[in-house]
């Protein structure tokens, strides 16, 4: 039987760049800016790592489909690189590849980056792809707005939750996340609001209004990860180790059978699920100390606290409202701003999430950082629309924990 991967590999360094409308970057200067944080952190040299994934979901609008940009741009030293996309967990995957390899023994250190650069597109949302069988029979005439509006409804018949308390419900999370990221200079929109800015904003897709929805932007992460002895060996302390990593994916039971509802996510659940028995987790609502979850839309950071088995069904309304996932409540969730503040260059999201989890456990967070010491962190990325997706969970935590 699989052992898993827990406590079998250390990251040894992270960086992050800023994430914004980049107009006069590329995004190998991102990836740099990215790298040469995660480096200087990791203290080691770039001719010591010896394997690198690149993470990027768009790839025609401007590295391309090979991993050749990132050996370039970072002059890596003539290693393997290999690019990896899976819809919005493309960052997670990137950081999979290179958890896996150390975890395996294939290598003794490896590098994973997510990059993403979509504004100079000039599109509003994310870029259309008509490819492949998914989007040709399935999402024709979808958009990710209305497709999320109809989870909310859903989510709101099922539990017979009155419109008007989801949206206030919604709100608040907007809320929370926006007074978080306005405590971190790395996020894209660093504004305050208000929750009756929020309930009076355009409505984009009902009941999504304009600050229910995350935007797009620039930016990219990076992990240099290796083997906790080797980390030890290099002079570091207090290491910050994977614990879990799954990924499900939809097998179409959503879209082509009426027993899914349309109220959750089934990959969520199925990832979550397996991610606590690998990690050893019996007890979630207690024992994670904080999350990075994917807010695509604000309904879908509710429904997603349920999915990963933290509220109970149909109870997450009332613990958004009584401050549970707030900075000071007791589970703090987009502790950095969230999609909703950073927006959502797809490569790099899931490592930008993994990125806060590290500087929390250091201490190291700013403004932002957890007066109680986080002990278990855990991101979550969905990709794909809520009939058919991918969903990856990524626990990180203290050695031993």
């Amino acid at each position: 039987m699989a052992s898993g991967i827990k406590d079998k590999v250390a990251i040894l360094g992270m960086g992050c760049s800023k994430f914004g409308e980049r107009w006069n970057d590329n995004a190998e200067d991102l990836m740099v800016e990215a790298y040469a944080e995660a480096l200087e952190d990791s203290g080691i040299e770039t001719s010591q790592i010896e394997a690198a994934w690149l993470g990027t979901a768009i790839e025609e609008q401007h590295v391309g489909k090979s991993g050749i940009p990132l050996a370039m741009a970072l002059r890596l030293p003539y290693i393997p690189v290999t690019r990896v996309e899976n819809f919005c967990a493309s960052g997670t995957e990137a950081f999979r590849g290179a958890v896996y390899a150390v975890a395996s023994g294939a290598c003794d250190i490896a590098l994973a980056l997510g990059v993403e650069k979509l504004k100079d597109t000039g599109y509003g949302g994310l870029p259309q792809r008509g490819r492949g069988s998914v989007n040709d029979l399935f999402w024709a005439n979808a958009s990710a707005p209305g497709s999320f509006a109809q989870l909310a409804t859903a989510y709101s018949a099922k539990h017979k939750i009155p419109a008007e308390d989801l949206k206030r419900a919604m709100a608040h999370v907007s809320v929370k996340s926006h007074d978080n990221g306005s405590r971190n200079p790395k996020a894209h929109l660093r504004n305050k609001i208000d929750e009756d800015k929020v309930m009076n904003a355009p409505m984009i897709a009902e009941p999504l209004g304009l600050f229910d929805c995350c935007g797009v932007s620039d930016g990219a992460a990076c992990a240099i990860v290796t083997r906790p002895d080797i980390a030890r060996g290099l002079g570091k302390k207090d290491l910050v180790t994977v614990k879990a990593l799954q990924l499900a994916v939809s097998n179409g039971t959503e879209s082509q059978h009426n027993s899914w509802d349309g109220s959750y996510f089934a990959t969520t659940r199925k990832a979550a699920e397996r991610s606590y028995q690998e990690a050893g987790i019996t007890k979630p609502r207690d024992q994670i100390s904080m999350f990075e979850v994917h807010d695509c839309f604000s309904i879908t950071e509710v429904i997603t606290m349920e999915d990963l088995y933290i509220s109970s069904e149909g109870a997450a309304v009332k613990d958004i409202m009584d401050g549970f996932y707030d900075a000071d409540g007791k589970v703090p969730c987009q502790i950095d701003g969230g999609l909703k503040c950073f927006g959502h260059p797809i490569g790099a999201s899931g490592l930008r999430m993994i990125y806060e989890m590290y500087l929390q456990m250091n201490g190291r967070a700013g403004e932002r950082q957890r007066e109680q010491d986080p002990v278990l962190g855990m991101t979550h990325n969905l990709g794909g629309y809520p009939h058919q997706n991918v969903s990856s969970i990524t626990i990180v935590g203290k050695e031993g924990a």
